[in-house]
């Protein structure tokens, strides 16, 4: 059984081991702010329940997690990492569990066997019948990472995917968590950025009527007030330091990228980087 693998690691840069996702974001732990996490390597699709040992490996990494923090049981988001997931040209999105605002050893043990069972959901079988992958000896690695209590999340393209364009950024965001903008919740506000100059060519300020935000054990959409509905949710130097971070990402991948990251306390931190597969 392999061990717990921490994402500033250069292990975990293996795909084969710890899924693109994962890989991904350990490879990029040190040149952008990445939340610190570990992941649990590949294991079978088909586990029924965590075996003794590697249990015991996750609430000892779970515990080491809350030292570096401070704190004795984080607040974590639980994610899948399965090894054919966020590539070139399949991304698996929303097919696999997320988990958000866990906390607790049980808990976390909890969501990360449910995360791992995901990846037998009709939904996510049907998606890899589409798309050619095989349907058995499926294996899932899964990444917990400390919660961004996020302010603003966004998802950010290096290119444009609506018009196809190589010379624009575009930023969809919303008020707290990107549940709501992933899930599709709530409509985001959107930002086209020219690639060349950093000049905001379009603004469409969405009138954003939900956000999703931490509850006590998971996390629930809730009303945007009032005050903030029609309200831009980026400044312009939050667009620009994202679109910066989109930009760089693409140089560091050699392609288009889709990346998703959240601001709290004045920091963009990066939460996913992935090919942006229908360009």
């Amino acid at each position: 059984m392999e061990p717990i693998l921490w994402l500033d690691a250069a292990d975990c840069r293996d795909v084969a081991r710890v899924g693109a996702k994962a890989a991904n974001l350990s490879a990029r732990f040190k040149l952008h702010s990445v939340p610190p996490g570990f992941v649990v390597p590949a294991v079978p699709a088909i586990w029924e329940w965590l075996p003794d040992g590697l249990a015991a490996g996750i609430t000892t990494a779970y515990a080491a997690l809350g030292h570096q923090c401070g704190v004795l049981h984080p607040s974590v988001a639980v994610r899948s990492s399965a090894i054919d997931e966020d590539g070139a040209g399949t991304s698996f999105a929303g097919q696999h569990d997320t988990y958000l605002n866990i906390h607790g050893p049980e808990a976390v043990l909890d969501a990360i066997l449910r995360c791992v069972k995901s990846a037998l959901s009709a939904e996510a079988l049907a998606y890899r019948g589409q798309h050619g992958l095989p349907l058995d000896g499926i294996r899932i690695a899964v990444l917990i990472q400390l919660l961004v209590p996020a302010e603003v999340s966004a998802v950010v393209f290096s290119c444009n995917p609506v018009n196809g364009s190589h010379d624009e950024v575009m930023i969809n965001a919303n008020w707290g968590l990107g549940e709501s903008i992933v899930g599709g919740s709530a409509t985001p506000d959107c930002f086209i950025v020219d690639k060349a100059n950093g000049e905001v060519l379009a603004r469409l300020i969405a009138r954003k009527l939900l956000r999703t935000v931490r509850d006590h054990s998971a996390t629930r959409d809730e009303a945007v007030p009032p005050a903030l509905q029609d309200v831009p949710c980026l400044t312009d130097p939050e667009i620009a330091a994202m679109s910066a971070l989109a930009l760089a990402l693409e140089t560091e991948a050699g392609h288009p990228v889709d990346v998703e990251c959240a601001i709290a306390g004045g920091q963009v931190y990066l939460l996913q980087c992935r090919p942006i597969t229908t360009m």
